[in-house]
């Protein structure tokens, strides 16, 4: 059964899309194991010698040919990153998702430490920009349509539609201390992970676009004083590999805010199809309304 037969992209869906793209990119598709499930769905696949993501529609091809391309480049830098595999021209393209193939790292759970996240990061944003270009960075523009197609309450619903818009309203009054340049987009301590030789290796590299530098410094930052699910050395090991603590910036506070409310949006894809996902919503979108302590979180 194809996605077009499917009221909703789940993960039986997204296996089956990637099973016909293995037999098109000639990739054997054995011991398939889904990683997680997001904006794309992430499989390992023969033990973790390949990392497929598969799109979730096809309003993720334009992101993930240029995925393919920052794959391109950061090679040809010789930056430390997820490398493509297969001979076959990528994306495979199945009923419209765009499937990726990568050399899988590790075991796929062994994560970099935060002082060679800052260090990476910095090493990131000194590179000289690609020969193509890269989109600017648009904070909110997914969240309309995640919210639009989310199956939430419409209470729910509702408040975040307004929060989004009082964010978006304060995000362009925002000074920003650093330069812009080319951003990761989504750092933070999953997407940087060790490979076989005990490397740091950056992953995810659908999210590239321009613009502040301090967009990939929140997600680390926050992990560590809104969650605590880094500790106060791992903190301040990351920024002294980064040689910048974007918690001491003016707008801080206004970006973290941002980043909440992407979480929040960006879970609520998969409210329809998981309670855990559905319940995890609401307690968030309860700690933004009434201004608690965002440690209950629990990561996904």
């Amino acid at each position: 059964m194809t996605t077009s037969e499917r009221a909703v992209f789940d993960a039986a869906a997204a296996e089956d899309i990637l099973r016909r793209a293995c037999a098109r990119a000639d990739v054997d598709p054995d011991g398939i194991e889904l990683l997680r499930f997001g904006d794309h769905a992430v499989f390992r696949i023969d033990d973790g010698r390949i990392v497929s993501r598969v799109g979730r529609s096809s309003d993720r091809l334009p992101s993930v040919r240029r995925e393919v391309a920052v794959a391109g480049w950061l090679a040809s830098e010789d930056y430390p990153s997820a490398r493509l595999v297969t001979e076959a021209e990528q994306p495979v393209v199945i009923d419209g998702h765009p499937v990726t193939f990568w050399e899988g790292l590790a075991d796929g759970d062994t994560f970099a430490s935060t002082r060679e996240m800052g260090e990476l990061l910095r090493r990131l944003h000194v590179l000289e920009p690609p020969h193509f270009s890269l989109p600017p960075l648009r904070p909110f523009g997914k969240v309309a349509q995640r919210l639009r197609n989310a199956v939430i309450p419409e209470g729910t619903r509702a408040y975040l539609v307004t929060l989004a818009d009082k964010l978006a309203a304060e995000y362009e009054h925002l000074e920003f201390a650093l330069a812009a340049g080319p951003l990761h987009g989504d750092f933070n301590v999953g997407n940087v992970l060790h490979d076989a030789a005990g490397r740091p290796k950056v992953i995810d590299l659908d999210g590239f676009v321009t613009g502040p530098r301090e967009w990939d410094l929140m997600q680390t930052a926050m992990y560590y004083d809104s969650f605590g699910w880094h500790t106060e050395a791992e903190y301040v090991d990351f920024v002294s590999g980064y040689g910048f603590d974007v918690r001491q910036w003016s707008g801080y506070a206004v970006l973290r805010s941002v980043r909440e409310l992407l979480m929040v949006t960006w879970l609520s894809q998969n409210a329809g199809t998981s309670p855990r996902a559905a319940e995890e919503v609401e307690k968030r979108v309860e700690t933004l309304r009434s201004g608690g302590s965002r440690r209950a979180w629990a990561p996904f």
